[in-house]
C-alpha cells in the first residue's frame, strides 16, 4: 500500500469525517473469461481483463466508444479493444513517479498495438485532453499518476462523460480510493470495488 504525503488526500480524509459515508459495494464477477486480445507483457492490470465481459454485461454498457487515460505498455488497451468498437488511449508515454518509467515508450507502444485497427493512441496529458473533449463515452478507464488531486480531476471529468468509469489501483493507493469515493459522492454514481489485481473502482 502506498501512502503519499499529499495535502489534497489528507484534506479529503479529514473533511470526509463529517460527510455521509459513501457505500463501497463489493464487485464480485459472476464469471470470468479472457478477452480475444491480450499482450504478452508484464502489467499490474493482469487479471482485470478477465472480468471485462462480466462488467459490461452487469452494467449494460454499450460497446461503441472507450477512452483510456494511462496506456503505458498497452496491456489494458489491447484488452479493452476486444470489446469496444473504438478505443482512444491517452498518455504522455514518459511515465510518472509511480511507474518509474524513465524512457520515452511512445513508439514502442505504437508498434506493439499497431495490429489492432480500432485503437488510436494520442500523446497528451489528461489535463490538456479534458479541456477540449466534450464527447460522451460508453466507458472510460483512468490509470494515471496515483495522487488524489490528479485522480479526482481526471476521474470527475470521466464520470461526467461516460456511462461507466473505472479506476485502477484502488487497493494499492488509498489516495485513488478516496478520490473515487469523493467523485461518487459528488456525482451520485454508485461505487463498486473489485479488490483483486491492485483494485478496480467502478462508478456507474
Amino acid at each position: 500500500m502506498n501512502l503519499d504525503l499529499e495535502y489534497a488526500f489528507w484534506k479529503s480524509v479529514l473533511t470526509g469525517i463529517a460527510k455521509p459515508k459513501v457505500p463501497i459495494i463489493p464487485y464480485i464477477p459472476q464469471y470470468r473469461q479472457p478477452p480475444s486480445r491480450m499482450l504478452k507483457t508484464v502489467s499490474a492490470w493482469e487479471g482485470i481483463e478477465s472480468i471485462l465481459a462480466d462488467l459490461i454485461e452487469k452494467f449494460h454498457i454499450r460497446t461503441n466508444r472507450c477512452l483510456e487515460f494511462g496506456v503505458e505498455f498497452g496491456y489494458s488497451t489491447a484488452a479493452l479493444s476486444s470489446y469496444f468498437d473504438s478505443v482512444i488511449g491517452v498518455d504522455t508515454f514518459r511515465g510518472d513517479k509511480h511507474t518509474r518509467i524513465e524512457e520515452d515508450i511512445y513508439q514502442t507502444t505504437v508498434d506493439r498495438l499497431s495490429r489492432f485497427e480500432n485503437i488510436k493512441l494520442m500523446r497528451s496529458n489528461y489535463q490538456d485532453w479534458i479541456k477540449t473533449d466534450n464527447s460522451l463515452y460508453d466507458l472510460i478507464h483512468v490509470d494515471i499518476i496515483h495522487t488524489y488531486a490528479d485522480t479526482y480531476a481526471c476521474g470527475l471529468w470521466s464520470a461526467l462523460h461516460s456511462h461507466c468509469a473505472i479506476f485502477h489501483d484502488t487497493e494499492s493507493f488509498p489516495a485513488v480510493k478516496a478520490a473515487v469515493s469523493d467523485i461518487s459522492r459528488r456525482t451520485g454514481k454508485k461505487f463498486y470495488n473489485f479488490t483483486e489485481c491492485n483494485g478496480l473502482g467502478i462508478l456507474v
